[in-house]
C-alpha cells in the first residue's frame, strides 16, 4: 500500500513553556495528520537528553524525556497550578528552544508536582502506594526503570559529571555502596521513578489518540548508546570495556570529504561476541520496549550490524580507526525468531558496500532513500528515484539534512541545471522547488514517502534541526502557534490523492 507522513519532532511542537511537548498542539497535529490524510508521523528519539542536547545521545535508552511531560496536563490533574507554571522562565522565543533555562526550570517544575503527587500516594513507608498504576508501571518496567533512577540520582550527587569521573566504589557499582545508595538517595530515586511514570501515562495517551485516528507513529533509536548513559553504567560486560570499565574502543566514522579528519562519536562500542552468547537478549529487550512505544522503529546506522568503524579510545580524531565485523545476519535472524516481524525501517544512509546491502536486502526491511543525495553532476546516484524500488522509504530530507528551500538556494550550479533538467523544472521560480521536490518524491515507486513539515511550509536554513558534527545551534527550531493552516492541510491532502497514496 502507497502511504505517506510527516517527519516532525515532539520538541518542535509549539506547545507552551518552551519546548514542544505532549500537549494539546500534539493532539492537534494529529488532527492535521488525520485531516491531510497522513498515515504516520516520524519522530526522533524520546530519550533524556544530556550535554549537547542531542536526542541521539541519551543518558538511557530506555526513559523518556521529562521535558516532555505536558505541563498543563499536570495542572488538570491537580499536580500543579498555573500560576506555579507560570513562574518560571522556559525561555522567551516561541521558535526556538533554550536548552539551559529548559533545564532548571523543568526540573524545578516537576519537583512540585512530584512532592504534590508523593503527598496524595504516600504510605508509612515512605513510598508511593494507592496508586495502582504506578505500582504496575514500577513493576513491569523495573529492568531498567531501578538502574535508571540510581543512576541520575548518584549523578545529581557528583555535580552532573559523567559515571567514569566517580569514585570507584560507584564507577563499578559496588554492591554495599549500592545498598547504601538506594536507602539515602531513596526520595531522589523516586522523583526520577515519578518523571518516568508521568511520560510513560502522557505517551501512552497521545500514541493511543494517534492510533485511533489512523495515525502510525515511526519512532527512532540509535544503534549506539552514550557512554554517559545508565546503559553503559550498569552493563558494562554488554561493551568493548576494559577491567576498569573504561572503553578500549569507541565509535565514529572515517575521514571523507565533508570531514577530513572523520567524525569521533565516542560511543562505546558492543561486545557483539557476548551479545551473541546471550541471545542478543539486551537488543532483544531494547526493541520489544521500543514496539511498546512506536508502531514501526527506524534503526539508525543500520550498516553497523554488517562492519562498524573502530576507533581506539585513546585517539583524539577518527582517523587511526579501523572496520570491524559485525553480527551480521545472525541478529536479524534472532530478532525474527523471538519478536516476529516487526516493522523496522533500515538507515543505510553514506557509504554502503556490496555486503551492506546484501544484508538490508536479506532483512527485508526498507532502506532510506533522500532525494537531496540524488543530484551529483559527477555521477550518477542511486538516490534518483528511476533507482528505486517498492521497499523503501524516500524523504524530501531528514533532521541530519537542512530544509529543502535551504539546501536548494545553496546547490552548486552543476547539481542545480541536473536537478531542474530531471525534473523539467526551468519554468519554476526558486521559492517553488520545495514543493517539486515533494511532488518527486511523492510520484516515486517508494511504498512510503515522508516529508519534513519544514518543506511543506518552504521553510529555509532557519529551520533546520541538526547540523551533524557541530555543537550550538542544533535541535532547537519549533514550529510557532498557526503555522500549520487550513491552507497546508489542503496542499497536503491533494498532494497526497494525486500520487495515490
Amino acid at each position: 500500500m502507497r502511504e505517506c507522513g510527516i517527519l516532525l519532532p515532539v520538541s518542535s511542537l509549539p506547545s507552551k513553556y518552551g519546548i514542544g511537548c505532549f500537549s494539546k498542539e500534539a493532539y492537534e497535529f494529529v488532527d492535521f495528520l488525520k485531516e491531510s490524510n497522513q498515515k504516520k508521523w516520524q519522530i526522533l528519539p524520546l530519550g533524556p537528553t544530556g550535554y549537547g542536547d542531542s536526542p541521539y545521545q541519551s543518558f538511557s535508552t530506555f526513559a523518556g524525556n521529562p521535558y516532555y511531560i505536558d505541563l498543563e496536563t499536570l495542572i488538570g490533574w491537580g499536580l500543579l497550578t498555573k500560576e506555579e507554571c507560570d513562574s518560571y522562565d522556559f525561555g522567551d522565543q516561541e521558535d526556538r528552544i533554550d536548552y539551559e533555562k529548559m533545564y532548571f526550570a523543568r526540573f524545578a517544575i516537576l519537583r512540585v508536582a512530584y512532592e504534590r503527587f508523593l503527598s496524595q500516594n504516600r504510605s508509612d513507608a515512605g513510598i508511593f502506594s494507592g496508586n495502582d498504576e504506578y505500582d504496575q508501571f514500577s513493576l513491569q518496567n523495573a529492568y531498567w526503570l531501578e538502574d535508571y533512577s540510581l543512576y541520575m540520582a548518584l549523578k545529581n550527587k557528583f555535580g552532573g559529571i559523567s559515571w567514569e569521573q566517580w569514585e570507584k566504589p560507584y564507577r563499578i557499582r559496588e554492591y554495599a555502596t549500592m545498598q547504601k545508595m538506594r536507602e539515602e538517595q531513596r526520595n531522589e530515586i523516586d522523583f526520577y521513578k515519578f518523571q518516568q511514570y508521568m511520560f510513560w501515562k502522557q505517551w501512552n495517551s497521545l500514541h493511543r489518540y494517534a492510533n485511533e485516528h489512523g495515525v502510525e507513529i515511526i519512532g527512532d533509536i540509535p544503534i549506539y548508546v552514550a557512554f554517559d548513559s545508565a546503559d553503559a553504567w550498569a552493563n558494562p560486560f554488554l561493551f568493548q570495556f576494559d577491567a576498569d570499565n573504561k572503553p578500549t574502543a569507541v565509535a565514529g566514522c572515517p575521514p571523507d570529504s565533508f570531514a577530513p579528519q572523520g567524525q569521533l562519536w565516542g560511543n562505546p562500542l558492543y561486545s557483539w561476541e557476548y551479545q551473541k552468547q546471550t541471545h542478543y537478549d539486551w537488543w532483544i529487550q531494547r526493541l520489544a520496549y521500543c514496539f511498546q512505544l512506536y508502531d514501526i522503529v527506524r534503526l539508525d546506522h543500520f550498516r553497523a550490524f554488517d562492519e562498524y568503524y573502530s576507533i581506539p579510545a585513546e585517539e583524539e580524531t577518527a582517523e587511526h580507526g579501523h572496520w570491524e565485523a559485525g553480527p551480521g545476519y545472525d541478529f536479524l535472524r534472532v530478532l525474527k525468531e523471538r519478536l516476529g516481524n516487526v516493522r523496522i525501517i533500515a538507515e543505510d544512509l553514506g557509504f554502503l558496500t556490496d555486503s551492506v546491502r546484501q544484508l538490508v536486502s536479506d532483512s527485508g526491511y526498507p532502506g532510506m532513500k533522500i532525494l537531496q543525495f540524488a543530484f551529483d553532476s559527477r555521477e550518477e546516484s542511486d538516490y534518483l528515484p528511476m533507482h528505486y524500488d517498492k521497499n523503501c522509504v524516500v524523504y524530501t530530507g531528514t533532521h541530519d539534512n537542512d530544509t529543502i528551500a535551504g539546501w536548494y538556494g545553496k546547490l552548486d550550479l552543476k547539481d542545480k541545471a541536473m536537478a531542474l533538467e530531471y525534473m523539467n523544472a526551468y519554468h519554476f521560480k526558486e521559492e517553488e522547488m520545495p514543493m517539486e521536490l515533494i511532488r518527486l518524491a511523492m510520484a516515486s515507486v517508494s511504498d512510503l514517502c515522508i516529508i519534513p513539515i519544514q518543506d511543506y511550509l518552504g521553510l529555509g536554513s532557519e529551520a533546520r534541526i541538526n547540523t551533524p558534527s557541530t555543537l550550538g545551534k542544533n535541535w532547537k527550531w519549533r514550529l510557532v502557534p498557526g503555522q500549520i493552516t487550513d491552507e497546508v492541510a489542503d496542499v497536503v491532502r491533494k498532494m497526497t490523492k494525486i500520487y495515490g497514496r
